[in-house]
């Protein structure tokens, strides 16, 4: 994904043609410390993000080949020097050029939220509240619009609507008009979080386990044979994303299995949890939503006799 961050250019209509690349991004190292190198031809675009020492990532996309990081920046000073791009050099925050680097290699922590189960508006406070630093990706209705969120550290720095011709704009009225669109013709949410670059000195925090590790065995391996009974049984439901729904309708009465807190994840048969609920309230909270899975698509008693083989 090329997405750059265009607020605050600082030279814009160079011809790669004639220019010295590496000498380009020398000089504005020094001058302005942090930024953006953007190219932009027929066949292909690119950016790299700097900082006053060194390429710090970005991505190429071309119409047969695509890539990330420093080797992309490598394959693009050989074609910039036998093709012709446009380049446009941009300023960024030295706190914020790291974000944007970084934007390739996000991972997606939700997929398919959509305006069934909860609203825009609630999920961008949720993701704010958790110190989100990645992107909120919206398509409304079928998908001919849309746009991205940008947050650092829980912060709203941008973003890029589908009526913006993909420009990056930090309009707080853009954002309002998208939050509208997904009430009025629906939408779906994907949230992806980029590695935050630790501070000098900082160590990571240890996530400790509010459960002991047999009792979150024991939820995974049933979570785990029931996503099995719901392929034997031809269940045309995915499991993993029925299940998330049921932990969001299930939010107001366990807090703790509400996605947009991660406390509670179940992922490639494992489970993670980081609450404060004790064992006997987590083990009922997750039979519950089950059994209702369960009721819901049709197959409680083959469920039940699973249940009663791991009690």
């Amino acid at each position: 994904m090329v997405i750059v961050p265009r607020e605050r250019p600082v030279m814009t209509g160079l011809n790669s043609f004639y220019l010295d690349i590496e000498r380009l991004l020398e000089h504005y190292q020094g001058e302005i410390g942090a930024g953006a190198i953007h190219f932009l031809s027929p066949n292909a675009e690119a950016v790299f993000f700097f900082d006053k020492d060194d390429i710090l990532g970005g991505a190429y996309q071309g119409r047969e080949e695509e890539g990330n990081g420093k080797q992309a920046w490598t394959n693009m000073l050989k074609v910039s020097k036998v093709g012709s791009f446009a380049v446009d050099i941009y300023e960024i925050d030295p706190e914020k050029v790291y974000f944007w680097a970084n934007i390739p290699s996000g991972q997606e922590i939700y997929r398919d939220l959509s305006t069934e189960f909860t609203d825009l508006e609630r999920l961008i406070k949720k993701m704010a509240s958790e110190k989100l630093t990645g992107y909120i990706n919206v398509s409304i209705g079928n998908g001919d619009e849309g746009g991205l969120i940008f947050l650092s550290n829980g912060e709203i720095v941008g973003g890029s609507y589908s009526w913006g011709h993909g420009k990056i704009n930090g309009s707080l009225e853009n954002l309002s008009l998208l939050i509208q669109r997904t009430e009025v013709s629906s939408g779906v949410f994907h949230v992806t979080r980029i590695p935050v670059k630790p501070q000098p000195g900082e160590k990571a925090t240890p996530k400790a386990h509010g459960q002991p590790p047999d009792v979150l065995d024991w939820l995974a391996a049933l979570l785990k044979d029931f996503d099995q009974l719901f392929s034997e049984r031809k269940i045309k439901v995915d499991f993993r994303r029925l299940l998330r729904h049921k932990f969001i309708e299930k939010a107001d009465k366990f807090p703790f299995l509400d996605p947009f807190e991660a406390e509670f994840e179940y992922a490639e048969g494992r489970i993670t949890f980081t609450g404060q609920a004790g064992h006997d309230e987590l083990l009922g909270a997750v039979v519950q939503c089950a059994r209702e899975m369960a009721a819901e698509t049709g197959i409680s008693p083959s469920f039940q006799t699973l249940l009663d083989a791991w009690r």
